[in-house]
């Protein structure tokens, strides 16, 4: 799957990921390959990624919106610490 962190004002991350959990309005959850179509909202908490090499990466976000469609995933956030 393919991951674009965005923020108002610029890309935070771009990369191919095994998995994300995020941090929904009704709760967290996870997005793994083939994952049926979402746009979910998003509270303030923790992204985490974990990528090819199956390292994780963890952002701290101040709200938002995730899109998943297609194995890409598009989180919009409000910023990202």
């Amino acid at each position: 799957m393919k991951i674009e962190i965005i923020t108002p004002d610029r890309k935070v991350y771009e990369g191919e990921i095994k998995s994300v959990r995020v941090p929904g309005k009704k709760g967290s959850f996870q997005v793994l390959k083939d994952h049926a179509p979402i746009i979910s909202t998003l509270e303030a908490g923790s992204v985490f990624i974990v990528d090819q090499a199956d390292i994780q990466k963890e952002f701290k976000i101040i709200g938002g919106v995730i899109e998943v469609r297609a194995n890409k995933i598009i989180l919009l956030a409000e910023s990202v610490k």
